[in-house]
Order: C-alpha cells, then sequence, then structure tokens
C-alpha cells in the first residue's frame, strides 16, 4: 500500500543523470509539517532535506540560519556509541565540517537584511558505501530551500572532485580517494561558484584552476533539476520585510565622516582601530547631544550606520586609490616576525606574527596508541594520527566573551590547518609519534587560520618532525568594481568584511596543499578565482622566505622532554605472542620494563619511554616472543625435556628443537643425562628446518 499524502498532495519526482547516476528528487512523501520536504536519492544513498522558516522576523542584528548535517549511524548498517548509550550523541567533528560546507555557498544567497528565523537540516537516511553523501546532503539542503517560498537565490549544487590517474573525477570510491591526489569541494549555483575547498598532495595552481571549471560544469544538471522541481511545486513566495539600516541615519552620518576618513585613517594596525575608536566616541556624543533623550534606543542603529560608513570607505580607498586601510598596495604583506622554542618544556613551540594577527602554536608528541579514534557513520575504527587543534577567545579581538567548548569556526579553522600540513607530514614507520597541534591565537585582525597553519608548520619543525618541506598560507581577498575584479592579497579584517571574497590558500613552494574559499556574493566566474589562486603565489613565497629565515629546517633532535619511541615490524601471525591470553603478556611486558607498547594490525609495534634502557629492555622481550628461527644462528636455549635419543632445547618462547645424541658432543655420549640435565642452559647451532618445521639442533656444531 502506497503512502496517502494528508494534504492531499501528489507524491511524485524528477529525475536526471548526474555524474553517470541517476540523481532523483522527491517531495510530499515524507515531512508533512515543515515549510518544505525534499526525498534525494542517488545510488543507495538517500537524504532527508527539511527547511522550517519562522513565522516572523528575528530583531536581530544578524541572519539566524542554520545549517545541520546528520550523521544517522543506521544508514550505513552500524551501532555505535558507548557501551551504555547506543544513540547518536554530539555531532562529530566530520558532521559538524560538512554542515559547515553546507552553509557556507547557501547563506550569502538570502538578501541583506532578512531576518527570518531559517533552519535547514539534511539528515543521511541511507549511505551507499560507494562515495560520500556529502555532495547529495547539500543539494538535499538546496532543494528543500528552494521549495521554502524564502528568498533564495539558489539552487546550489556542489562535488566533492578527485584526480585519479590525471583525470578529474566525483563521487570517488573510497579505493580512489586514496589514490587521488586533489580531493576539492565546490559549490555553486548555474551562473558561477560560491564556495571552495580543498585539500592536495602538492598539487600546481594550475590543476586546481581545471578541477574548479570541471566541477562547476559537471554540476549543473542537479541546478537544472532542482529548478524543473521548483517550476513543478510552484512554492508561493514568502511575504518578508527586510531590516535595513535607516536610510535617513545612514545619510545623516555619512555627511558627519565627511572629511574623517580616507588618508587620515590609512595607518597601520593598532593606530588605525585607535583612531577609529577615538572617532567613534565622537561621533556617539555628538550625535546624542543633536538626537536628545531618544538616542540610548536608536545608538545601534546609528553604529551600524557608521559601521557600514567606514566599509564603504576601505572600498572607495581600494578601488578609486589602490591604497588599502592601513596604507598597504594590493600585493603588499604585513610585517612579519616569528620564533621558535620558546615554551621550555614543550615538545616544539612557535610564535607567528602578521601584522596585529598573532598565532602561537604548541606540539605535543606522544606514542601512536594516543592517536583519536574515529568512529562516525562513514569511518569504523579509524584513526587520527595528527589533531590540530584551534583556540581563539574573546580577548583577542579585545572582547569579554564567556569561555566555552570550540565551535564551528574554531572546528573549521583547525581543520584547514590541519589539512594544509598532512601531505608533508612524515609517516608511521618513518615517525612514529601521535602529534597533536595546538594553535592559540593571541591576537586577531584578519587571517587566523593562515597564522595556524604558518606557527603550527615552525612548531611542527621545532619538535623535530621531519616534515618534507615547510608550508605557508595566505588569505586573499577581493573587491568588485563592477566587472573589474580587485585582488588583495593578506588581507585584515577592515578588508575582510567590507570585502567580497576570502580566499586562503596554503602550500609548499612545489604546489598546493589547501584551498578554503567564501563569499558574499552570488557567484564568481573560475576566472576571477583562477587570478586570486595566481596573485597568492608570490605572497605564499614570501612568508615561507620569512619562514625559513627563522628555522630553516627541521631540527635534528627531539625534545628532550618528549618521549623516545623506537619500532620494530614482526610477522603478523605473531601479534598473539606478543598480547597473550587475555592480554596477559604485553601487560607484563610493560609493567615490568615501563614503556608504553602499541600493536598495529600489519605487525608494526612501538615502544615508547622516557627512559632509554625499558625501551632496550622490552624490544629484547618482543624480539624473544617473536624471534623466527635462522639456520646457521647459534642460540642460547634451555633443556626443556630429556629423552633416549637427545634433548629438547627451548631457543625462545614457544619454540623447541631437538640435539640428537650424536650431536651433543664431539665425544662419544652413552647416555643423554651424562652430559645434560633439565634447565641446563646450552649454546645450541640451528642446523635444519625440516619441512614440517622441525628444529634440528647441534651443541657440538656451537663451540
Amino acid at each position: 500500500m502506497s503512502i496517502i499524502n494528508p494534504n492531499g498532495k501528489d507524491i511524485f519526482s524528477v529525475s536526471t543523470d548526474f555524474c553517470g547516476q541517476p540523481l532523483t528528487l522527491e517531495v510530499n512523501r515524507v515531512g508533512f509539517r515543515t515549510t518544505a520536504t525534499v526525498l534525494v536519492k542517488y545510488g543507495d544513498t538517500v537524504v532527508l532535506g527539511t527547511t522550517q522558516i519562522g513565522s516572523r522576523p528575528i530583531q536581530l542584528d544578524y541572519f539566524p540560519l542554520s545549517v545541520d548535517y546528520e550523521e544517522k549511524m543506521y544508514a550505513a548498517g552500524k551501532i555505535s556509541g558507548s557501551r551504555f548509550i547506543k544513540r547518536e550523541g554530539r555531532p562529530s567533528d566530520e558532521a559538524i565540517l560538512i554542515g559547515r560546507i553546507i552553509d557556507r555557498p547557501i547563506r550569502p544567497l538570502f538578501p541583506k537584511g532578512y531576518r527570518q528565523e531559517v533552519q535547514v537540516v539534511s539528515s543521511v537516511l541511507s549511505m551507499d558505501p560507494e562515495f560520500r553523501p556529502d555532495m547529495i546532503a547539500m543539494i538535499a539542503a538546496s532543494s528543500a530551500l528552494s521549495l521554502s517560498g524564502a528568498p533564495f537565490d539558489g539552487p546550489v549544487a556542489g562535488l566533492r572532485v578527485g584526480r585519479v590517474n590525471g583525470e578529474f573525477k566525483a563521487f570517488l570510491t573510497a579505493e580512489e580517494r586514496e589514490q587521488s591526489d586533489l580531493d576539492l569541494v565546490v559549490a555553486g549555483i548555474e551562473r558561477g561558484i560560491t564556495m571552495v575547498e580543498a585539500g592536495a598532495n602538492e598539487v600546481d595552481e594550475e590543476v586546481i584552476i581545471e578541477a574548479m571549471a570541471w566541477a562547476h560544469k559537471a554540476m549543473q544538471p542537479a541546478i537544472a533539476l532542482q529548478k524543473e522541481l521548483v517550476e513543478k511545486v510552484a512554492p508561493v513566495a514568502q511575504e518578508y520585510e527586510l531590516v535595513l539600516p535607516n536610510e535617513a541615519i545612514q545619510k545623516e552620518v555619512d555627511e558627519w565622516v565627511k572629511g574623517k576618513l580616507g588618508d587620515k585613517l590609512r595607518k597601520a594596525y593598532p593606530e588605525r582601530n585607535e583612531m577609529i575608536n577615538e572617532l567613534r566616541w565622537a561621533f556617539h556624543e555628538q550625535m546624542a547631544e543633536k538626537v536628545g533623550e531618544d538616542y540610548a534606543e536608536q545608538r545601534d542603529e546609528y553604529d551600524e550606520a557608521f559601521t557600514m560608513a567606514l566599509h564603504k570607505d576601505v572600498r572607495r580607498g581600494i578601488v578609486e586609490d589602490g591604497l588599502r586601510p592601513d596604507g598597504r598596495k594590493l600585493d603588499e604583506i604585513r610585517p612579519l616576525s616569528s620564533e621558535v622554542g620558546l615554551l621550555p618544556r614543550a615538545h616544539g613551540s612557535s610564535l607567528f606574527t602578521r601584522g596585529v594577527t598573532q598565532g602561537m602554536n604548541i606540539v605535543t608528541l606522544a606514542p601512536l596508541s594516543y592517536a583519536q579514534i574515529v568512529d562516525t557513520m562513514e569511518v569504523s575504527d579509524g584513526e587520527r594520527r595528527y589533531m590540530h587543534h584551534y583556540n581563539a577567545p574573546g580577548y583577542t579581538v579585545g572582547e569579554v566573551r564567556r569561555l566555552g567548548s570550540p565551535g564551528r569556526r574554531e572546528i573549521g579553522h583547525g581543520y584547514l590547518a590541519e589539512r594544509a600540513l598532512i601531505p608533508v607530514l612524515p609517516t608511521e614507520e618513518e615517525f612514529p609519534y601521535a602529534i597533536r597541534s595546538v594553535t592559540e591565537i593571541m591576537s586577531q585582525n584578519g587571517s587566523t587560520s593562515m597564522a595556524a597553519t604558518c606557527s603550527s608548520c615552525l612548531a611542527l619543525m621545532d619538535a623535530g618532525v621531519p616534515l618534507t618541506r615547510p608550508v605557508s598560507g595566505i588569505a586573499m581577498g577581493l573587491m568588485m568594481d563592477g566587472d573589474k575584479p580587485l585582488v588583495l592579497s593578506d588581507i585584515a579584517d577592515a578588508e575582510d568584511f567590507a570585502g567580497d571574497m576570502d580566499f586562503k590558500v596554503t602550500g609548499t613552494e612545489k604546489g598546493i596543499t589547501a584551498v578554503q574559499m567564501d563569499m558574499k556574493l552570488h557567484g564568481l566566474s573560475v576566472d576571477v578565482l583562477a587570478e586570486a589562486i595566481r596573485q597568492s603565489t608570490p605572497g605564499r613565497a614570501h612568508i615561507l622566505q620569512h619562514m625559513v629565515s627563522v628555522l630553516a629546517a627541521p631540527r635534528a633532535e627531539l625534545s628532550p622532554y618528549a618521549p623516545r619511541i623506537e619500532k620494530i615490524k614482526i610477522n603478523p601471525e605473531k601479534i598473539g605472542a606478543v598480547i597473550g591470553k587475555g592480554g596477559e603478556t604485553i601487560n607484563k611486558i610493560t609493567s615490568e620494563t615501563g614503556a608504553e607498547i602499541d600493536i598495529k594490525d600489519d605487525g608494526l609495534i612501538t615502544v615508547a619511554s622516557a627512559n632509554a634502557e625499558s625501551i632496550q629492555k622490552a624490544l629484547d622481550w618482543i624480539k624473544s616472543l617473536t624471534e623466527e628461527p635462522e639456520v646457521g644462528k647459534i642460540y642460547e636455549g634451555t633443556v626443556v625435556s630429556i629423552k633416549d635419543f637427545g634433548a629438547f632445547v627451548n631457543i625462545f618462547p614457544g619454540t623447541d628443537g631437538m640435539v640428537h645424541i650424536s650431536k651433543l658432543s664431539d665425544q662419544r655420549v652413552e647416555k643423554v643425562t651424562d652430559v645434560l640435565k633439565e634447565g641446563q642452559k646450552v649454546r645450541v647451532k640451528l642446523m635444519e628446518i625440516d619441512d614440517r618445521g622441525r628444529l634440528s639442533l647441534s651443541i657440538k656444531d656451537a663451540k
């Protein structure tokens, strides 16, 4: 029996071919009380997209839009969680990051001043294991918004693009993702790109540009399908009022600031900020005198109008004079200064300063057992060996703000800096450590995620982590003067707030390792983004040169306070011998040696301790448990059993061999007990291993 829609609406769907598979959008089967609901199917992936719009505007100074991505473990056929809690709890970092990826291309497509509360939720109900579901979730969110009647200038679609054997491809399998040197997310509308994010293995700039163009073209069928759905549903346009600055107040403010901005304020930070604060206080004093008793109620409107006047002045200076708020040219980088090794007990530390923006980074090394366990809808029992965490309290922008757990911004900035460094990290075999890098932002004035990237790189090198090459990062901005793009290198706060784009690019001298682009415009062409990427190259090189002047290469020696780790590779079949029944053996090794031991499924064992002697003792113990017998080698053994024909000698745990009576001595031996007794220590030589794995030993040949 089919579902009956209680509102009397017909259940229908639209479909199209999208990157080689049918993409289907269905309405009216589920979600009868939402503003809009769409069920999106692609392969075996099914995502529910919902939009709920509040009934009236909220009196806030920002757009109250929330976009969430929900991982449902059942979608992957999994029951997860702790032993006592088996339901989904706090979203994973991965889910938060995907929610952020969906949010960023959608948010700028609403009109300024729109204050209706909007909640968008993408819930993965079924997950095809062949590909990641995040881009289908983006399409679901956009489809639901497009049917809501809200003033949304979409629809939006997105693609996650890789490059395998030199060819671009979307919806990569897990195996293809391993082979790919690029992981690029591009979101856009029909006429342009609205968001870019990528991790890359030192890929050339031109490859990124080509991939963006390829993705924007490939996503068009998904955009066209959403438009087809909107035409069929014909949603009623929502009536709304925009909360915009009072035109009379804005005009009054613009008149007041005449002659007080421009060249007078083109000063380096913090001098510029101090001058603006003084000007703002003078402005409010004069307006309060002019308006009178009612000013307290209107103060926020006047303050917002003053800020808008500052933004207009920033744009005017760049467009008309080619000069930025702090007096820099469009491609000029702020003054740089850095130091390393400033925290004596940290395993690695750095302080990176660019203008007023400053990031301190601290690196901690630990055994591989300290790697973060990753258990999500997409990943089971994965490990995150390198972790970058980003903190930016209120005092870094001169504000009083409650301290709390990291939000989306902090998680996103940390993840970007993490992706930037991953391509240059050594392998586990080369450097068997878990690595935690923490950026403590000390002062903010734009581009803090890039300060996190640069400070992290310096701290890693200070810790002795053998990076293949150092990584630098830069944030690019944009001011559109009609159709003419004005690209800015190394943007500060004022240019970010007044500008049209924030495009972060990280990489080595060899190529790009990560990018992230957000914009306030309703789409940009690939040509404009290409110009920004190309202009970023000399800027990154300049910053990289500064970093190398501070610390040219990773330190040859680890901090004396970092744990020492040695590794040994054993036959995976011998892992059980090291662990022992119920973990008895490995627990005994750790308790008696004081070393930490981590065992991988492939047989890689790492032994960590601050004491070299305890490491060696643990290694010798492990070797004795896992050593493979070698013909011709001499061993120290123990007689475990005596027979008439010879004796059995244990050469290492679990491995015995037989010494025939003829091999006991150069002299004739009548009885084995004449020369040996149980428990006796003897030197033996391994003469032969037969086809049944039996060991033939000799005492007389071991002399």
